[in-house]
């Protein structure tokens, strides 16, 4: 039995760091940009079919969040809408809830999402199955703020996920000025 114990905790020492390693790649892994990609039906806040609005039509700026990491970048967010580095007649934002990775149950955070926008005006819309991160060719957005940039045309031409560095908020910043 002591020796079934060490091999199981030897295997999990073993795994472990593996998994978090393949964590960390995923996290800088590259998403081919520009590409094209299509407008998809995902829900919006009350779990009715919807598309993305304005599409093609407008740039289109999505924060597409899973609710378990709503906060990440938090300060950033603040610093884009407080210095207006999105605001233009070209562009439009939203938000979409990844609600396949959360703990959290839908229902509870589409609630949520309701009160938020009866308060801001925003529109946010529901992923309830990776089909916006799979579509697009996102990879891995579980536990992470994805910040996207649509163009009109429909190319994906800015992806950034998790944690935003400092080169990548600069990066955000004169992505979107070309868009707005």
């Amino acid at each position: 039995m002591k020796g079934l114990m060490l091999l199981v905790m030897a295997l999990f020492v073993y795994i472990m760091p593996a998994s978090a390693q393949k964590e960390q790649e995923d996290k800088y892994a590259a998403v081919e940009l520009p590409h094209k990609i299509e407008n998809i039906e995902i829900e919006d806040a009350r779990g009715n079919p919807a598309k993305f609005p304005y599409w093609g039509e407008k740039n289109l700026l999505i924060f597409y969040v899973d609710p378990d990491r709503h906060s990440q970048n938090h300060e950033f967010t603040v610093d884009m809408e407080e210095n207006k580095y999105a605001a233009g007649d070209n562009i439009y934002g939203l938000g979409v809830l990844n609600l396949r990775d959360t703990w959290l149950p839908n229902s509870i955070v589409r609630n949520l999402a309701r009160k938020r926008t009866e308060k801001n005006g925003a529109l946010i819309l529901s992923d309830i199955d990776r089909s916006l991160a799979q579509k697009w060719g996102l990879g891995d957005c579980n536990n992470k703020f994805v910040l996207l940039i649509i163009s009109k045309e429909g190319e994906l031409v800015f992806c950034r996920k998790g944690e935003f560095s400092e080169q990548d908020k600069k990066e955000f910043i004169e992505t979107v000025q070309q868009y707005r």
